[in-house]
């Protein structure tokens, strides 16, 4: 995998196209969680903790394409 995820000051861009706003991204994460779960067998997770990440893809929506996604500065507005 070539691009990675963007950081604050940064974005995705498909140079095949331009799109700059719809991305199907694909992750792999290893959570650690605290579930609490009430009387009634109801879950809710309260806590979680990433403990791994790896982005597996990124692929435009507009184009398909996934070899043409790279990383470019946000504009400052």
């Amino acid at each position: 995998m070539g691009v990675a995820l963007p950081g604050p000051r940064e974005r995705w861009r498909c140079a095949g196209c331009g799109n700059l706003t719809r991305f199907d991204v694909a992750r792999n994460r290893r959570t650690h969680e605290f579930w609490h779960v009430d009387l009634a067998g109801v879950a809710q997770v309260e806590d979680t903790e990433l403990r791994d990440e790896v982005l597996e893809s990124v692929t435009c929506r507009w184009c398909g394409r996934s070899d043409a996604i790279e990383l470019i500065a946000r504009n400052e507005g």
